[in-house]
């Protein structure tokens, strides 16, 4: 008896010669684009007119197999996407892009994949196997009859065109120099490895967008008579080793650490009291801030774990309340750890990875009252991790849009010593690093100190005038920049002559 399984196969037709020549042509003149844009340039505005014209290449190559709703979907993730990059291009605003060019590929071109798991998957594989695919399908070109019928073809025009050339380059100079530049070695003067090699990498990115092939699934029908039945799965953990004992017993002695930590935290954090010998608030704020955020990621492990949809544990009428009020704590704890870390910045001032710090807890604090809500409303671990998803997507979103440079440095100005009368001195060489953003807070310092104005720091602020120049050029102008352009200008109208 024939049985036939349930297989998945990869849809791949062959590609017409044709159509593979005029998307190829599409991708090169890509590849220029970029050359033109990026070779040699700083990225910035150039970036989002790259990312436009990806996208105009993409519909137009693949406007046949476009659904109009899902295409609408994908312009406005493109638009969303766009919005960071024009606001200032940085590693995020970048990475935020990417993402939207390749999430809104997804939606408008390939409407089979409906699950967060098959969306997942498609996107790996346009990632990882995406730029390849630019090589195989290139080859396709090269038909050994097409390639011999084309030499047939082009054979004599060639011929009688370099004839006629060589006879113009006689008889015009001009003709002679451009004929000159034809001279293999001018040519490799002029054609580096690393562009040849920037061009590869471009047309390799860009493939994809203009090539667009999803791996898609084949389901055979399968004889009824020949299913066997699938063997049970041994669960993923045992029942003795979280058991309905085990969790209760776990999240009484948990709950009872959480409490004295918490405890702990409110009669020196929240109630001030003094501190032991030899322990300032900085180091008791700083040494326990991290390990505090780490201890809550166990617990959230563990509470999914416990809590399993379907475990002995979560219908439990005593491990639940336990289970509440344990995550009740670890949000505390969380609490603990954001005043831990804002006592701290006030002493030593606000960082890029103090800020980092701040988001990353209130995401860990989220992510706790999610977990609780999953719990209630009796909803699958998927829930959670969408929630989840959302919620960081938000987040990194608006990050993308805050000009951190600049709030850093107006925040450690206005909280220094010269300035409040209180906390350190002005960093002026940290200020520096920050870039041009930092310009306003830095002319600030240096007024605030009147020792800062030494040639060294003037000589370094000046460059960062000229970087910031060079940001408003077109290639790499960004909305941010510009905003700090007029900010500069309006300072130095209303400072006094002379």
């Amino acid at each position: 008896m024939t049985s036939l399984a349930t297989t998945p196969t990869t849809d791949i037709q062959p590609i017409r010669p044709s159509t593979v020549s005029i998307k190829l042509t599409m991708a090169l003149v890509l590849a220029a684009l970029a050359d033109w844009l990026f070779y040699g340039q700083r990225a910035g505005l150039s970036l989002v007119i790259f990312a436009v014209a990806i996208v105009c290449a993409s519909l137009l190559a693949n406007h046949v197999s476009l659904d109009i709703r899902r295409a609408a979907i994908g312009a406005a993730v493109i638009a969303l996407g766009l919005v960071p990059a024009i606001e200032e291009l940085n590693t995020l605003s970048f990475l935020i892009l990417v993402a939207a060019l390749v999430v809104a590929l997804l939606l408008a071109t390939n409407p089979e994949t409906t699950g967060l798991a098959d969306r997942a998957r498609a996107l790996r594989n346009l990632i990882l196997f995406g730029p390849f695919r630019v090589f195989p399908d290139a080859l396709q070109l090269f038909n050994l009859s097409a390639f011999t019928r084309g030499i047939a073809l082009w054979l004599l025009p060639a011929t009688l065109s370099t004839v006629f050339l060589v006879l113009f380059a006689a008889a015009n100079p001009v003709i002679e120099q451009w004929v000159s530049l034809l001279n293999p070695k001018i040519m490799f003067e002029y054609v580096s490895v690393p562009r040849v090699l920037f061009w590869i990498l471009m047309l390799a990115l860009v493939w994809p967008f203009i090539h667009v092939r999803w791996r898609r699934r084949k389901i055979a029908a399968t004889a009824q008579t020949d299913a066997a039945e699938p063997d049970p799965q041994a669960p993923f953990i045992s029942p003795e080793f979280l058991g309905p004992s085990t969790i209760l017993r776990s999240l009484i002695l948990f709950n009872l650490l959480f409490a004295a930590q918490s405890i702990l935290d409110g009669i020196y954090l929240w109630g001030h009291v003094a501190l032991p010998d030899n322990l300032t608030y900085a180091a008791y704020a700083h040494r326990g801030a991290y390990p505090l955020i780490v201890t809550a990621l166990l617990a959230a492990t563990f509470v999914l774990v416990a809590m399993r949809p379907g475990g002995p544990a979560e219908k439990s009428t005593v491990i639940r309340p336990l289970v509440y009020l344990w995550v009740g704590q670890n949000v505390l704890l969380v609490a603990s750890s954001i005043l831990r870390l804002d006592l701290y910045v006030d002493i030593y001032m606000l960082t890029y990875w103090r800020i980092a710090a701040f988001i990353w807890m209130g995401l860990v604090a989220l992510g706790l009252i999610l977990i609780v809500g999953r719990i209630v409303l009796n909803r699958s671990n998927q829930w959670l991790v969408g929630a989840n998803l959302i919620a960081l997507t938000v987040v990194l979103y608006t990050c993308s849009l805050v000009n951190f440079d600049g709030f850093i440095a107006d925040y450690n100005v206005a909280h220094s010593r010269e300035a409040s009368g209180q906390g350190v001195q002005i960093d002026i060489n940290y200020l520096l690093t920050l870039g041009p953003q930092a310009l306003p807070a830095i002319d600030k310092a240096i007024a605030l100190r009147p020792g800062a104005g030494e040639s060294c720091i003037v000589s370094r602020r000046d460059l960062l005038v000229e970087r910031h120049r060079q940001d408003l050029a077109w290639r790499s102008w960004g909305f941010r920049s510009w905003r700090l352009q007029r900010r500069l200008e309006a300072r130095a109208k209303n400072q006094p002559a002379g």
